[in-house]
């Protein structure tokens, strides 16, 4: 069976055919050879567009194919699994359109989406060589002349700015600037003549070394009145909201990376002898993949209950994107370095010694998803800057609503996604840890019942008592004029670690008894995934020995991660997705 959000996912990878067979367009070879000549992906691009990828970019309101978000973070993430190279190429229009779906006219975003559903490509102009990701500091100005705007300035490190044929440029429509002197504009590059821009050259990157990332400068680019996303004005607002959409979206490229490198490492242990033993017979190798897998695992459930929250708890997700995109490349990156120690030297090696030279591309191709649409500093930075709303909140203890159960019911029907419910600041703080006291309640009663071993209703509980720690200490933060201390950011670092623990606690709850558990050869039975996950959270939240270890006679925690091993082998024998969801990977034997 396959889980509904990975419907669209596996029948899509299908088309694509086995990844392994070099004469697939979209293959393993064929990305490694592009690779080595650092070409971008173009005819695999086309291919995409040809199989109607690009509708899936557009919201079904707009004449496209996208009504669930959590549909497209697993669309990404199968793109991801074949070749972060390719993902980011392809999947960047959608960030480049995002604004308009988000704040621009029925009739601009209808006409938009006719052009991306037609393969357009679109590129998003925010960052610029001087100042980064300082949104408020740009230099790129559009001024008013009659009909509409003239646009000056270069965008920089932009990625398809050279491909795209439009591209959303958030420019300083008030010499002042400040959070209401800037605004986006749709910029048709078809439309300007030859003087009015110029490409800047494709930057030569570590990783992603194909991606077009390059830039333009616009020289008195003159442009409609209608090119204007919403109000003049609206622009660090809309792009804000936006980012919210992106930042969560971005997880899926990290859980794709993931796939891949947990699916080498895995098949190598079951392979590779030494001494005559397998590597996954032997107890460091073994805690090694063991730990990579729970780690992969927590950032899997924390990005399916963030694509949720999308529909559910939009008021939310300004929080809720910010810790996932922090966090699950945080965590994907963790998992490669223990997964590299695991295979040694031929995780390094090029060419066709060790799996088509995959592993080490994707060493080098994931380090750049935690810059993507805000680096982790920034990231953290927003968790900080939500303090007081997170404290005041949880104070407050309001009831988590319905939305909660919807985001981390998996089964459940999501509501349409409205944009108009997108906020700056969740005036509520984050219902997955105001309702963690009940959730552990739930969970000790299953443990009376003997349904969850002890152990795992300790680490809840020993989870529970470190939230309410933490959210005294984030309410009794005070700001600082010169910016954010590094004790904030340690601050915000764990609120993002508690936040994936609780999600990872609400999603195992929600679901334990459906038939997506019934089918994950094992993970779900007692507790087994959640037990793992939040050990390992638990030992970055509190490295030192922690009260719960008592409640299993004092053993090492870290066995209760050293049982995920037999899933996951399962999983990778049976040609299956290493996976919270069911899921059949192509080409794969049944």
């Amino acid at each position: 069976m396959s889980a509904p959000d990975t419907t669209v996912a596996a029948a899509f990878d299908r088309l694509l055919g086995d990844p392994h067979d070099a004469g697939r367009l979209f293959s393993y070879p064929r990305c490694a050879e592009l690779d080595e000549r650092e070409e971008f992906p173009l005819e695999i691009c086309r291919e995409l567009d040809v199989l109607g990828l690009p509708a899936q970019y557009v919201p079904a309101g707009y004449g496209g194919a996208l009504d669930s978000f959590p549909e497209a973070v697993q669309l990404v993430r199968a793109l991801a699994r074949r070749d972060l190279t390719v993902a980011v190429a392809h999947a960047k229009t959608f960030l480049g359109a995002v604004s308009v779906w988000v704040g621009g006219s029925p009739e601009q975003a209808e006409a938009l989406g006719a052009d991306v559903a037609r393969g357009t490509v679109v590129s998003w102009g925010l960052t610029e060589r001087e100042h980064g990701s300082d949104l408020l500091a740009g230099e790129v100005r559009a001024e008013r002349v009659p009909g509409g705007y003239r646009i000056d300035g270069e965008k920089w490190l932009i990625n398809n700015a050279t491909r795209g044929d439009l591209v959303s440029v958030l420019a300083r429509t008030s010499p002042q600037g400040g959070p209401r002197g800037f605004s986006v504009l749709l910029v048709d590059k078809r439309r300007l003549g030859p003087a009015q821009y110029r490409p800047l050259p494709a930057a030569r990157l570590h990783g992603i070394r194909g991606a077009d990332i390059s830039g333009v400068v616009f020289s008195g680019a003159e442009v409609p009145r209608t090119a204007l996303v919403g109000a003049e004005g609206d622009g660090i607002e809309t792009v804000l909201k936006s980012l919210q959409l992106t930042r969560t979206l971005c997880a899926s490229l990290s859980l794709g990376a993931g796939d891949q490198a947990l699916g080498m490492a895995t098949g190598y242990a079951l392979t590779r002898l030494n001494h005559g033993r397998r590597l996954i017979d032997l107890p460091q190798s073994r805690r090694l993949l063991a730990q990579s897998y729970a780690d992969l695992l927590a950032a899997e459930a924390l990005t399916l209950v963030a694509g949720r929250s999308i529909h559910a708890l939009t008021e939310e997700l300004a929080l809720v994107s910010a810790a996932t995109k922090y966090l699950v490349p945080a965590l994907v990156d963790q998992a490669l370095g223990r997964l590299a120690r695991l295979i040694g030297t031929r995780s390094l090696l090029r060419g066709d010694t060790f799996a088509d030279g995959r592993f080490q591309k994707v060493l080098r191709d994931h380090r750049i998803v935690g810059i993507f649409d805000g680096n982790s500093v920034i990231n953290l930075h927003a968790l900080v800057n939500l303090f007081p709303l997170i404290a005041r909140g949880h104070r407050r203890g309001a009831a988590p609503g319905a939305g909660l159960r919807t985001a981390t019911t998996l089964t459940e029907p999501l509501p349409a996604f409205d944009p108009g419910r997108l906020e700056l600041l969740p005036r509520d703080g984050c219902g997955l840890l105001r309702a963690l006291p009940a959730a552990v309640e739930e969970l000790h009663a299953l443990a009376d019942a003997g349904t969850v071993p002890a152990s795992l209703a300790g680490c809840a509980a020993e989870l529970a008592g470190v939230a309410e720690e933490l959210i005294g200490r984030i309410g009794a933060y005070r700001p600082v004029p010169a910016g954010a201390p590094a004790e904030a950011f340690d601050l915000a670092e764990r609120y993002a670690r508690c936040l994936a623990a609780a999600a990872a606690v609400h999603l195992w709850l929600r679901n334990r008894d459906s038939e997506l558990a019934v089918a994950g050869h094992g993970l779900w039975d007692s507790g087994l995934w959640l037990e793992g996950c939040l050990v390992r959270l638990l030992r970055s939240l509190r490295p030192v020995r922690t009260a719960y270890l008592a409640a299993d006679g004092g053993q090492d925690p870290e066995q209760a991660v050293d049982r995920l091993v037999d899933p996951l082998v399962d999983q990778f024998t049976a040609g299956r997705l290493p996976s919270l969801l069911p899921y059949q990977l192509t080409g794969a034997a049944a």
